[in-house]
């Protein structure tokens, strides 16, 4: 299944904004947004350009270093050499297996956070690390997602409100950017679980395909289950004031992208539960075909059974057997084996077992 075909069938969730295009976008480049309520700065640089092109804030800007699929560390070095940022910081960005987590670095904070996307049917994932301090934000991520085109296409509007705000706003816009990516492939897991249901009883399904796609949403459940939770301990932090840059205004929004994370969280945990219960429901529904099928086999050998035994009788090498010489012996055995088959059969009909 391809992805417009994906986009098609399972709709992004209502609210939620789509990932922009990335067909015609570098796969490795360095985007620049500097700006303050009266300054506004936007450019796009490919790694092997000169760093020094880069446009220098001037006091009270805040600048926005967004790095997609950079992944030298003596490219990342200079350029984060003026903020201080911890050996350890860039270690952290440069994998790819990061589990979300957030650490306070004093005159920064540092969150490691992971998006999912369906693509070609399959659940993948993709990390993306913030940096958030009092004039400065950057973010990483390994490759184009699409995720942030909107927040940087807003902000080229002077009207934008995030220009009259502080670094940690812009941080909560792009943390909510994030969570609301979550609602969207929540969605289409969704709508997947909902395609499953409807073929849990049809005949003609193949069994070990259905099986098949039911254990792979069960995977999915648990991968997701695995970010978020983790995900809402680091929105839970950030949303009761545990850190400096994120107290104030950027606060008290970040407790509603927390409230997300709670609903995100209970309603994957509902449609595992689902999940979990289609699987219960169609190995109840195998089960139960195969008895029926074994009731109709048993029938049939039931008929049988006696039939066998006269003609067994009848089969065995007697001279003495006044049937055998009877003119209407043969008719008199086979009425015999036809009131057997008509008896067995309204017995089983009156016991409801055919």
């Amino acid at each position: 299944m391809t992805d417009t075909t994906v986009s098609t069938l399972f709709p992004p969730a209502e609210g939620a904004v789509p990932r922009s295009d990335i067909s015609d976008v570098p796969q490795h480049a360095l985007h620049q947004t500097v700006y303050s309520a009266g300054s506004f700065f936007q450019a796009d640089f490919l790694p092997q350009e000169d760093a020094a092109g880069l446009h220098v804030p001037a006091a009270g800007e805040t600048n926005w270093l967004h790095f997609v699929g950079i992944n030298d560390i003596n490219v990342l070095k200079p350029l984060l050499a003026p903020y201080e940022i911890h050996d350890l910081v860039l270690e952290d960005i440069l994998s790819r297996k990061q589990r979300p987590k957030i650490e306070d670095y004093g005159h920064y904070v540092f969150i490691a956070a992971r998006v999912y996307q369906y693509t070609a049917g399959k659940l993948q994932s993709d990390q993306v690390y913030l940096i958030a301090g009092q004039d400065f934000v950057f973010t990483f991520q390994q490759r184009p997602l699409g995720l942030f085109g909107s927040i940087r296409k807003q902000m080229a509007d002077s009207r934008c409100d995030i220009r009259n705000k502080p670094a940690a706003f812009l941080a909560y816009r792009i943390i909510d950017r994030l969570i609301d990516d979550y609602f969207i492939t929540l969605n289409q897991y969704d709508h997947r679980v909902e395609a499953i249901d409807k073929t849990l009883f049809n005949a003609n399904i193949d069994n070990n395909e259905l099986l098949g796609r039911i254990h792979r949403l069960k995977r999915d459940a648990v991968r997701l289950r695995r970010t978020l939770q983790p995900l809402r301990d680091v929105l839970y932090r950030l949303a009761h004031g545990d850190f400096t840059i994120f107290q104030g205004e950027a606060g008290i929004y970040l407790r509603d992208v927390y409230d997300h994370t709670v609903q995100l969280t209970e309603s994957l945990d509902a449609s595992r539960d689902t999940v979990v219960g289609m699987m219960d429901v169609h190995l109840s529904f195998q089960s139960n075909r195969l008895n029926q099928q074994m009731r109709v086999l048993t029938v049939i050998t039931i008929l049988f059974m006696p039939l066998t035994v006269i003609t067994g009788i009848y089969g065995m090498n007697f001279d003495n057997m006044p049937e055998l010489h009877w003119r209407y012996g043969y008719f008199m055995v086979l009425g015999l084996m036809a009131l057997v088959i008509v008896g067995l059969l309204t017995f089983f009909s009156r016991k409801k077992w055919l």
